[in-house]
């Protein structure tokens, strides 16, 4: 059987007809209309050896003949044909409610690109429940569109630095120590008068467990003392490295973490996997806690951070960006979301006012 494939094109304005067109169904249609091919090409404004051409790779295509290839005789289609333009007029008759809807679909959505007072961002950023709902705070306005990428965070700054998007996200804790794993891992990414932070929210992070707390779950130490189940967060991930840094300052082998290895992608992922009774505890955020059900133990307060080139700064995506977090209306729907709160809030911050460990000062003696 054939497979169907849909496309679509663009046009300073819509033509006659409202449904989907087909190069194959016009090219027969006008064979039948117009008795031979090279009536069909000149009413199709196109050249004989065009016409054709196509027809005979649509016949090998399809492995059937469209027309009839008589001497002497003007060209007709094919019962096959034939038979073709019935199916489309079939389908067309059936569909068209759809394809109406579908074709005022994508023109709202491409009605963005030709609006010069609309915006798209390309964000590519740490999974975080916040930013999704700024997302759609953001949709709702019409102003600012963010098309983001959940990643890690180390992946997401990598990305900004490819050039792939305009503005990543990441987090650290509140006042990461000059050789923490934090720094270790970020520094080396993020350049002082290359990149800029701009504020966005402080949220918390803690152990998620099972309602109730059955195991009686308050630290990393009782993850470990209990042999409780762990679930992880992936390599590159923010939370990874938090917990590698709350680890190594609490003397705990990753070792002796039950099920340090297993890992899943996102907040969303570990939750699920306590909540399932797949895990006794995981290292997350409140919001993703709560959303399931579960309990939640705050162990730290931590930034997290927009980070995007000092030569975007101006642009006019970005500048949106930053009246939209400075707004009161986002301000007061971040204060609601579980664990987080506004931190400097679309403010631009240098890495040395935002990371402490970029700071150059020599100490004293």
């Amino acid at each position: 059987m054939q497979k169907i494939e849909l496309s679509y094109s663009l046009a300073g304005q819509r033509g006659a007809d409202a449904l989907i067109r087909n190069p194959l169904m016009d090219l027969l249609h006008a064979v039948r209309e117009q008795g031979s091919i090279s009536a069909a090409a000149k009413a199709l404004q196109l050249s004989y050896r065009h016409v054709w051409g196509e027809l005979r790779r649509w016949e090998q295509l399809l492995g059937h003949s469209l027309i009839v290839w008589d001497k002497g005789q003007a060209a007709r289609l094919s019962e096959f044909g034939d038979k073709l333009l019935w199916a489309e007029r079939q389908a067309q008759a059936r569909l068209s409610p759809q394809i109406a809807a579908l074709q005022a679909d994508l023109e709202r959505a491409f009605a963005v690109a030709f609006d010069d007072s609309a915006h798209v961002l390309t964000f590519y950023a740490s999974h975080d429940d916040a930013l999704v709902a700024l997302r759609e705070h953001a949709q709702a306005l019409g102003r600012v569109h963010l098309d983001i990428r959940l990643t890690g965070s180390v992946d997401a700054i990598r990305a900004l630095n490819e050039g792939r998007c305009l503005m990543a996200g990441f987090h650290t804790t509140q006042q990461p120590a000059a050789d923490s794993l934090a720094a270790r891992t970020y520094k080396p990414l993020l350049k002082p008068g290359l990149h800029k932070i701009i504020g966005f929210a402080q949220r918390t992070q803690g152990l998620m467990v099972a309602r109730g707390n059955p195991l009686a779950l308050l630290s990393l130490q009782d993850v470990v003392r209990s042999q409780a189940r762990f679930v992880n967060r992936a390599l590159g991930s923010g939370t990874r490295v938090l917990l590698d840094e709350l680890l190594a300052q609490q003397g705990i082998a990753a070792a002796q973490l039950k099920g340090y290895a297993r890992t899943e992608p996102s907040h969303a992922a570990v939750a699920q996997a306590v909540a399932s009774g797949q895990a006794d505890a995981a290292l997350g955020i409140a919001a993703a806690a709560q959303a399931r059900g579960l309990d939640f133990v705050p162990l730290l307060h931590e930034r997290y951070h927009l980070v995007c080139l000092k030569s975007a700064l101006e642009q006019p995506a970005t500048l949106a960006l930053r009246d939209l977090l400075r707004s009161a209306a986002w301000q007061q729907q971040l204060a609601q979301i579980a664990g987080y709160a506004p931190a400097q809030c679309g403010e631009v911050l240098s890495l040395r006012q935002a990371l402490p460990w970029w700071s150059f000062r020599t100490p004293r003696a």
